[in-house]
């Protein structure tokens, strides 16, 4: 409670300042603004809040039980009275609302699309998470609660470093070295808060109005979104059967200077194609030549079920171009807020800076805690069984689509990541079916989020990995009951 501001004091008037303080108080009570029940700061805290003497204040309080308006509690302290003076109404002083747009100017931001998922019980065919019910979520507690009471460890509970845990980037750095082939350090790894904040910094970093950045025709909405915040004039290319057409990101470059190039070449973010290995090599050859940066987000490269994964562009980059982010919320659980941002030493200290001016840190603990899950082998067993079974629940959801669905929807069979790409026949509207699906119990994306530069797609993602068997059967009932209606 902000005292020294709602009290006035007059040291010019006759009246003694106990008493201003008292009729202050009062004043407040009866308005309702300090409530009944609510404990007074000690008499030496009040005076140090409002520059008295203690015996001001004592004298003050004095006052305040003598009229009613406070009671004491032996060894608790005082308190406003439940029983006020007579004089006061029945029912405080309603406060004023508070205000809905501020005195001042400023620029809106607008609002980035996001799947805003219903509670459960409602199904969800959502844009690809994981199944938050498969996560070592016993062994990530009992780590952090050990880390937090290790007498050793209570330099994580203080300010720590920006760029984020050492043990962690040490651990990470050991496994993008031994899983995706990048010859890094940890001097080359700022830990963020997800893939979405190393994104946003990376744009914060590189962009200025006007700047050229190049993305595909269909684009993982976010990252539109922040590019076009941070002024980015955006270039869309066609995303074919193998991935981003780079011939026509070369005839991009012939005509401008380019900034920056986003792409997802692993699974392609919506259409969950894969960039073909020529195409790898002519975009690297392209970012060296022209000169501009290419941020790779890798966000599932974890599941990948056909064949071995493919190795990132950034284990193929020897000019420094490649900026290659992923996120630990694909990995375990989309609330668990930790992902990485991957580049040259020089840009990482800049990147870091920024961060530091508008999220200082994150949980050291929780890195300290992943760091273990890492070098325990954890996170590899709890990756071995995820991908068992999120391989399992895409055979399963392709299936029943086949044999539930076999005309009113097209797709290609994933070759990894978390979700099926569905085109729907032209006839069905989607939006409508949307509707249709979560009236029956099953939450279905109309597409919008996917039309950024390529609209009347007629398509969206179905989410696997976060649903069993028994869940995706009842899913493609519905979505099957639902479209009988309409089509």
């Amino acid at each position: 409670m902000p005292y020294q501001t709602i009290i006035p004091l007059d040291r010019a008037l006759d009246q003694p300042l106990y008493q201003q303080v008292a009729t202050g108080l009062a004043a407040e009570i009866r308005r309702g603004i300090i409530a009944v029940g609510t404990r007074l700061p000690g008499s030496r805290v009040l005076a140090e809040r409002l520059g008295l003497n203690r015996q001001t204040i004592i004298a003050a309080y004095d006052e305040l039980v003598a009229q009613g308006w406070l009671e004491s509690r032996p060894r608790q302290g005082l308190f406003v009275a439940p029983r006020l003076p007579q004089q006061v109404p029945a029912a405080p002083v309603a406060l004023p609302a508070y205000p809905v747009h501020p005195a001042f100017a400023f620029e809106p931001v607008p609002t980035v699309a996001t799947q805003v998922l219903p509670a459960l019980p409602v199904l969800v065919f959502n844009d690809g998470f994981p199944d938050v019910r498969l996560a070592p979520l016993d062994v990530l507690t009992r780590a952090y609660r050990a880390i937090a009471r290790r007498p050793s460890s209570r330099q994580y509970l203080r300010y720590g470093s920006p760029q984020g845990s050492a043990h962690l980037r040490e651990a990470l750095a050991a496994d993008l070295r031994d899983t995706r082939g990048l010859a890094i350090t940890a001097e080359n790894i700022l830990i963020t808060r997800g893939s979405q904040q190393s994104i946003f910094l990376t744009a914060h970093v590189l962009l200025r109005p006007g700047d050229a950045v190049i993305v595909g025709e269909t684009n993982y909405f976010a990252a539109t979104a922040t590019f076009q915040h941070h002024g980015g004039r955006l270039l869309a290319v066609p995303v074919d059967a193998h991935g981003l057409d780079v011939d026509a990101v070369e005839r991009l470059c012939q005509q401008q200077p380019v900034r920056l190039l986003y792409v997802t070449p692993h699974h392609h973010h919506p259409t969950t194609v894969t960039l073909r290995a020529d195409r790898r090599l002519k975009l690297l050859r392209l970012a060296a030549e022209y000169g501009f940066a290419i941020l790779e987000d890798d966000y599932d490269f974890d599941f990948h079920y056909t064949g071995s994964p493919i190795l990132p562009l950034a284990s193929a980059d020897t000019a420094g171009s490649v900026i290659y982010v992923g996120s630990l919320g694909k990995t375990l659980m989309p609330a668990l807020r930790v992902g990485y941002l991957v580049a040259p030493s020089a840009l990482v200290q800049a990147v870091t800076n920024v961060r530091r001016l508008i999220d200082r840190q994150g949980d050291q603990v929780l890195e300290e805690a992943l760091a273990e899950l890492y070098q325990s082998g954890e996170m590899s067993r709890h990756l071995r069984r995820a991908q068992r079974v999120y391989e399992g629940r895409r055979d399963r959801l392709c299936t029943l689509l086949r044999e539930q669905l076999p005309t009113a929807l097209h797709f290609e069979q994933p070759s990894g990541g978390m979700a099926v790409w569905a085109r729907f026949a032209s006839e069905i509207n989607l939006n409508a079916l949307s509707q249709k699906c979560l009236r029956n119990g099953l939450y279905l994306n109309d597409g919008s989020l996917y039309e950024w530069q390529k609209p009347n797609q007629n398509a969206t993602r179905l989410g696997f990995a976060s649903l069993n068997d028994t869940e995706l059967h009842e899913a493609v009932a519905i979505l099957a009951h639902s479209l009988q209606s309409l089509w």
